[in-house]
């Protein structure tokens, strides 16, 4: 039972930590999107004019966006629920089902996969992003703040900042749902080896019921 409960701690405070990274992608990818008036920067192209020195972008699809917003949104939900959960089990003094272990090993698995696909489209796009930028400016935070999309009425001046804390929600999120789905299986395994335990202790037993019962010798 303690090996459980320090595996039920672990949970919590994964889940809680993960709570905390989900804001840190769903929130400045929204201000990101607001900012560049529903336009989404990852995977965007353009030219830059040679006349006035405006960007001309290739906006890529507002799925990207919208899938690592969708991403965080899962993740604050489903932990939200677990916390819950889990709390309530600590105040009870007990411990979740074979079947919620199951449930809890298949889920982490799952949102382990979808952030990982997330960390990588911030990470690429941002990237294919900053090339464009960099053909004109030394860096691409230097690009942030500049008036470089007048026909689209684009604000920059928080984008480096925004995708930054994003990829950084991204990458650390995928480290601790990883956790969380190793703390899962570790619990679904040790429920495997006491429900083994008890199949054997019983067939134990009714071997020397049956062996006192026939008046047989144990050995």
């Amino acid at each position: 039972m303690a090996f459980t409960n320090i595996l039920l701690l672990s949970q919590v405070a994964g889940y809680i930590v993960a709570l905390i990274l989900s804001l840190c992608i769903i929130v400045p990818m929204s201000l990101h999107e607001d900012e560049f008036r529903g336009h989404c920067l990852l995977f965007s192209t353009g030219n830059w004019r040679e006349n006035d020195g405006q960007f001309v972008p290739d906006w890529s699809y507002k799925i990207y966006c919208n899938y690592t917003i969708m991403v965080g949104l899962i993740i604050l939900f489903v932990t939200a629920i677990q916390i819950y959960r889990m709390s309530m089990l600590m105040y009870k003094g007990e411990d979740s089902s074979f079947l919620s272990a199951f449930i809890d090993v298949v889920t982490s698995i799952f949102i382990t996969i979808l952030t990982l696909i997330a960390a990588v489209i911030i990470t690429l796009g941002f990237m294919t992003w900053c090339q464009c930028m960099t053909k004109r400016f030394p860096s691409c935070e230097l690009a942030a703040g500049n008036d470089i999309d007048k026909a689209d009425d684009i604000n920059t001046t928080g984008f480096h900042i925004e995708l930054g804390v994003a990829q950084f929600g991204s990458w650390s999120s995928l480290s601790i749902w990883v956790g969380l789905s190793v703390f899962a299986t570790l619990k679904l395994l040790s429920y495997h080896q006491i429900e083994n335990m008890k199949v054997s202790m019983y067939r134990e037993r009714q071997r020397l019921i049956e062996a006192a019962s026939s008046g047989q010798p144990d050995i």
